[in-house]
């Protein structure tokens, strides 16, 4: 197991994944297109915050569901990368993701192709959750992670912030919609949307303008006034990502930015994760005040942006000791 003896982060994911990254010189429609490298990993946004915990010496416990053919090919594939997995039987196949890489240098595209999951059998939910109450006592903090395979009940994460909170554990949530609105009332942490998911979470009358940025006219002081708003009704730290822009930030004292650090990416998938890694090993293990962590994870975020690899901050997985 990687790190000291210290208690271990436990990162949870509902929607386990194969990711495949396939690399083209570029990509014409209708015909066939070759791709000149790929790789397989196992990924999803859990397993991607356990990769980059394990890299940067913290123990990390990843809780997730698993089940159908490919199940002994991912469990394979997490004990290569060190990562140490507790599952529950789903009775569902493992779901697919592809990213698709196209050109070089700054003229390099990467495009994300996302299969649906399996629904999850009946009594998944109450397995994964009779784990989850087996593994919280002996954990540091909790990360919760993406969007939930069909067949899960909408209280599951809420029941997971209140069960951490009453254990003393703090929690980041990297979620949204009903998950993250029905989570607040426990108090999570921390809550780490991006910029859109925010806004499509609390500020729907932003939906007709896409995918923001944060430059656009009013939107900046909205979302200031509703995430200061939040973090004051339920003493929530909140970290908004904004693709090349910079981080805002958020608590009960105001609101900060911090700048991302700017690379030609090579791969861009899994570096939200990588940022939920570093902020939440920062904030409660290292103990940095939070501007520190906030910049901790953008650096994180930026170093798996330079690998091929999803969710890593450096391009070997030997387990630190």
């Amino acid at each position: 197991m990687n790190g000291s003896g210290a208690a271990a982060f436990l990162s949870v994911c509902m929607n386990p994944t194969f990711q495949k990254t396939l690399c083209f010189h570029g990509v014409s429609a209708g015909m066939v297109n070759r791709a000149f490298s790929q790789r397989l990993d196992v990924s999803g946004k859990g397993i991607n915050v356990s990769r980059v915990l394990s890299q940067l010496g913290k123990k990390a416990v990843h809780l997730t569901h698993l089940g159908g053919d490919l199940r002994e090919l991912f469990l394979r594939l997490c004990e290569k990368d060190g990562l140490d997995i507790r599952w529950v039987e789903s009775g569902s196949g493992i779901r697919f993701c592809y990213t698709v890489i196209t050109g070089e240098g700054a003229g390099r595209t990467v495009t994300e192709l996302v299969e649906e999951g399996d629904p999850v059998a009946g009594g998944t939910g109450d397995r994964l959750l009779a784990k989850y109450r087996e593994l919280l006592p002996g954990s540091r903090a909790v990360i919760i992670s993406g969007s939930k395979a069909q067949g899960y009940d909408n209280e599951l994460v809420p029941e997971m912030t209140r069960l951490a909170g009453e254990a003393g554990k703090p929690v980041t949530l990297d979620v949204r919609g009903s998950d993250l609105v029905k989570s607040l009332p426990f108090r999570p942490a921390l809550i780490k949307p991006n910029l859109f998911e925010f806004a499509e979470t609390f500020a729907p009358e932003f939906k007709s303008l896409g995918e923001l940025s944060g430059e656009e006219e009013g939107v900046k002081e909205r979302i200031r006034e509703l995430a200061l708003g939040l973090c004051a009704e339920y003493h929530t730290g909140i970290v908004l990502s904004r693709g090349g822009g910079s981080v805002w930030y958020f608590d009960e004292s105001g609101m900060g930015e911090c700048p991302v650090e700017k690379r030609i990416p090579v791969n861009t998938i899994g570096s939200g994760d990588a940022f939920s890694a570093g902020l939440s090993a920062a904030l409660f293990e290292d103990g940095l005040p939070f501007a520190q962590a906030v910049a901790q994870g953008v650096h994180c975020g930026s170093l798996n942006a330079g690998f091929l690899k999803p969710g890593v901050i450096r391009d070997d997985m030997a387990p630190v000791s």
